[in-house]
């Protein structure tokens, strides 16, 4: 199967085509709307400032959108779940994909930001992009802001504050870590994604 990952300069796509590939997954890097269209899945990756999504223009968006609305199966990767979102107060005036209610926030609590290494995740509910993965798995974090733990979240982590660590809505999904940096849990997940493609 032919899965579009979303080149917004913005990405670790070397490391995720590769946890894809890995996956049993045909991965392929695209910056065209057309691409993600006539692909059988998506995932739109990323790192850093979550203003680099103003380079997901609105053909982009509209496909992706078109992809949702066709049942696609989208998978957010760190910055990519942020992008899910309405927004997020890192750059307020940019809004999001608005797959998922609310806004991302700075992580707020006693303890350094950004939220680099190893934490667990809790389950909130059953979801088949956590089919076997282990209760309290460890996952590798790289963020500083992250989205609410309301609607759609259905695995939790707690750094200073709670905040969703897998979302999903219909067949599209979102995690802020890095399944493929997460070890066996992480590819787990990555071949959940694929099995679901």
């Amino acid at each position: 199967m032919r899965i579009a990952v979303v080149d917004y300069r913005a990405g670790n796509l070397t490391s995720v085509l590769k946890g894809l590939t890995a996956a049993g997954a045909s991965p392929f890097v695209t910056e065209d709307a057309r691409d993600v269209e006539d692909a059988d899945a998506v995932v739109v990756p990323g790192v850093g400032h979550f203003a680099a999504t103003r380079a997901i223009g609105d053909t982009m968006r509209a496909a992706l959108a078109s992809a949702i609305e066709r049942g696609r199966p989208v998978l957010g990767v760190c910055l990519g779940l942020q992008f899910l979102f309405d927004g997020s107060e890192e750059a307020p005036d940019l809004p999001g994909l608005g797959v998922l209610p609310g806004r991302c926030v700075l992580l707020r609590g006693d303890m350094k930001v950004p939220h680099v290494g190893w934490n667990t995740i809790a389950r909130r509910r059953e979801s088949p992009i956590l089919a076997g993965v282990r209760e309290g798995a460890y996952v590798y974090f790289t963020h500083s802001y992250a989205a609410p733990a309301g609607e759609g979240c259905v695995a939790a982590t707690t750094y200073g504050m709670p905040f969703a660590a897998v979302v999903e809505r219909g067949r599209v999904f979102g995690v802020q870590f890095h399944p493929e940096k997460s070890g066996e849990d992480g590819l787990r997940i990555l071949r959940n994604f694929v099995a679901l493609c």
